[in-house]
């Protein structure tokens, strides 16, 4: 509308003084003065402007007469009068309920009872065809022909001054945006080492970013094409949670890779309530982001109910939009650095390894393949009751050799007996000194693989196939190569090069073991399974890796219910389950196997175990922590450790060993009886440590011998 048409209602020197006075750069202090200009001169008893973006199709409400909104309101331009208004072009009457409810109700707390009728005028862009604000009169005592008059020519010489205000506001909003994701971007770079404390410090910065109450960080498992939560944030050590890529909430962001912005999360199709009702919390609104790096959408941020607010609004999104760049970069670079790391720490551990121990040379194999000493099985090698310890170290790889071949998997497999024997000379190699943690220890577990292969012909009655029972022997050569002497949670507490290299996965020790066993047979000369075929190759090294892991008494405290379950409810042979419980029942078996000997064995063996313990025990008060009861050397009753250990752990196992294999109940008889003896000889100890004894020194003691047959002393 021409600026040049004269004034028709309008007193020029009012409005010129209005314009005069419209010096602020604020846009709601802009709006109240024409608030009050338009209500005094269309004798209105409320006026308000709505904003009309039109590539949004939103209208936005900051100010009511001259009462500023704690939050600017937005809706859409849809259904409504404002969509009338838009559509007609010209001023218009209509009715309350035509209001957005959000405006109606807001309305109400300013008017009440509020007036059924109002007039909504349109005004125009200055260089545009298009209406950019919409003027709202209540109760107006001149006719709608006049107030439409005074509105428009009110705006003919003042909306420049308000579209510029508003315009000035969004570049602040901007630029404050961008100022605050600068110092977010600094913050998230100081995180970088650590992920989970990464995606903590993002969960923190995107809530205090839109003023949310809680967040939560999807990313996208490659492997599973799941999304995972490992970090959740609100519900108190969490466990990792795991969806669909393609489910819910998260899963539509990741499909879509849009913005999904849920104002009442209880009323959308994709929200899921049993989170809200498990937890108590109640969710009112979303606002779910997708995270990109350059590759594509990684993951998914979902941000749950605005504080002070009742949804969040487009400003939300825009600063989520910009933030969810920086978040795909961090966590990119944070997983770029932890390969870094972790290749570091495999460095530095393989140094490590190949300093301390010295290589394997070819007359060392020539040795063991010439030696001229006889080394047939002994005959009671191949009882259960029969402890390997008594074999000589020298001999043991000898030995090992002839139990292979012994069971026909030397044959079968194509094994090279040069392959062999230096695979075992170099695993041999790869055990540290440790009191228990050694070669002996390995060798023990591995005769007690023969055994049971052997005795209960597991491989003839198909309880395993010949495969697995190849990779059963080799895991339990490997399981504990190069073991240090420490638990896991020393390694993790301690903060070592292996915690950190294993750490995120669990089972630290039990994952470097099979770290070390893939590297003695990568070693040249040492691959014992270059006769299998790529398929066989494959599934013989899966098996190594469950075997090895399934070491760690937390894996098996995990499954031990559902092997009880098994051996109560029959073994089937055509399960795969019972099939891979079985092997990982007979590993934690050849694991404890020293509890199954004589006392004298038993004893000797707790002798060497709690040197380890005690060890590791004067370490940690070294570093200012109090160990546990069993590590403390000035505080642990063997006695009723052991009893403990028995009990719980020991004798479990080899009862479901002997429901699925009643020849083997003699091993359960001969824990039970070992437990027997802890119980007998448990006064013993007690009077020896009033007399200011130590328990190693007691447990070496010869009085403990006349314990073997169980009898008080």
């Amino acid at each position: 509308m021409s600026a040049k048409k004269p004034l028709e209602t309008s007193n020029p020197q009012e409005l010129l003084a209005l314009c005069s006075n419209l010096y602020d750069r604020n846009a709601s202090a802009i709006q109240i003065k024409v608030n009050n200009y338009l209500k005094q001169k269309c004798g209105a008893q409320l006026v308000f402007l709505v904003q009309l973006l039109k590539e949004r199709e939103e209208a936005v409400v900051q100010v009511i007469g001259d009462k500023v909104l704690e939050k600017e309101m937005r809706f859409p331009v849809t259904n409504n009068c404002l969509h009338a208004v838009m559509q007609r072009r010209t001023s218009l009457s209509a009715d309350a309920c035509d209001l957005d409810p959000e405006l109606h109700a807001s309305l109400r707390r300013v008017i009440n009872p509020l007036p059924e009728q109002f007039l909504v005028v349109p005004v125009w862009h200055p260089s545009e065809d298009s209406i950019c604000l919409v003027a709202c009169l209540v109760e107006y005592e001149n006719s709608e022909e006049f107030c439409s008059h005074v509105v428009t020519e009110c705006f003919r010489y003042c909306i420049g001054t308000v579209l510029n205000t508003l315009a000035y506001e969004g570049e602040m909003r901007l630029k404050l945006q961008c100022q605050n994701l600068l110092i977010i971007a600094r913050k998230l770079v100081s995180h970088l080492g650590e992920f989970t404390d990464l995606c903590r410090e993002i969960m923190l910065e995107a809530k205090k970013l839109t003023l949310a109450e809680r967040c939560s960080i999807f990313l996208l498992d490659q492997e599973s094409q799941e999304l995972v939560a490992k970090v959740f944030d609100g519900i108190p050590a969490a466990e990792e949670v795991r969806i669909a890529k393609d489910k819910g909430i998260a899963g539509h962001v990741m499909s879509t890779g849009q913005v999904l912005n849920i104002r009442n999360a209880y009323e959308h199709p994709l929200f899921y309530k049993g989170v809200d009702e498990a937890t108590g919390f109640k969710t009112r609104c979303i606002l779910s982001f997708p995270i990109r790096d350059e590759t594509g959408i990684i993951g998914v941020a979902q941000l749950c109910n605005k504080i002070g607010g009742l949804y969040f609004d487009v400003y939300d999104e825009e600063a989520a939009v910009a933030f969810s760049i920086y978040c795909g970069i961090s966590i990119m670079h944070s997983l770029v650095y932890k390969k870094i790391q972790d290749a570091q720490a495999r460095s530095k551990l393989a140094n490590e390894m190949m300093i301390y121990h010295m290589q394997v040379h070819p007359e060392d194999v020539s040795r063991v393949l010439n030696c001229e000493r006889a080394h047939d099985l002994m005959p009671e090698i191949d009882l259960f009751y029969f402890s390997p310890r008594k074999i000589e170290e020298s001999e043991c790889v000898c030995y090992c050799v002839e139990m292979f071949d012994d069971l026909g998997l030397v044959q079968q497999w194509q094994l090279k007996r040069d392959t062999l024997t230096r695979f075992l000379l170099f695993v041999k190699k790869g055990y540290r000194d440790a009191p228990y943690h050694n070669w002996y220890h390995a060798f023990s577990v591995f005769h007690f693989s023969y055994l049971v292969i052997k005795n209960l012909r597991l491989v003839e009655r198909g309880f395993i196939s010949s495969l697995e029972a190849l990779a059963f022997m080799v895991s339990c050569l490997c399981h504990d190569l190069d073991h240090r002497g420490t638990t896991n949670s020393f390694q993790m507490q301690s903060g070592t090069e292996l915690a950190s290299l294993y750490s995120s996965e669990g089972s630290v020790m039990e994952r470097h073991h099979l770290a070390q066993a893939l590297c003695i047979l990568n070693t040249d000369g040492c691959n014992i399974f270059d006769g299998l075929t790529g398929e066989q190759y494959g599934k013989c090294l899966d098996l190594i890796r469950d075997l090895i892991l399934a070491t760690d008494l937390a894996h098996h405290i995990r499954l031990v219910q559902d092997q009880e379950k098994m051996a109560s409810e029959g073994f089937d042979m055509n399960s795969t389950q019972h099939r891979q419980l079985l092997l990982f029942l007979l590993m934690t078996c050849a694991d404890l196997s020293d509890q199954t000997k004589d006392w004298k064995v038993s004893r000797t063996t707790a002798d060497l175990v709690y040197q380890e313990f005690f060890s590791q025990g004067d370490l940690e008060k070294a570093m200012g922590n109090a160990p546990l009861e069993m590590m403390d050397r000035e505080k642990a009753r063997i006695p009723d450790l052991q009893i403990q250990f028995l009990s719980h752990i020991v004798c479990p196992v080899f009862k479901i060993l002997a429901q699925l294999f009643p020849e083997a109940d003699c091993l359960l008889q001969s824990t039970v009886k070992n437990r027997h003896c802890w119980e007998q000889a448990s006064a013993f100890f007690a009077r020896k440590w009033e007399s200011g004894h130590s328990s190693l020194d007691i447990l070496r003691d010869l009085e403990l011998e006349c314990f073997a047959d169980g009898a008080p002393h």
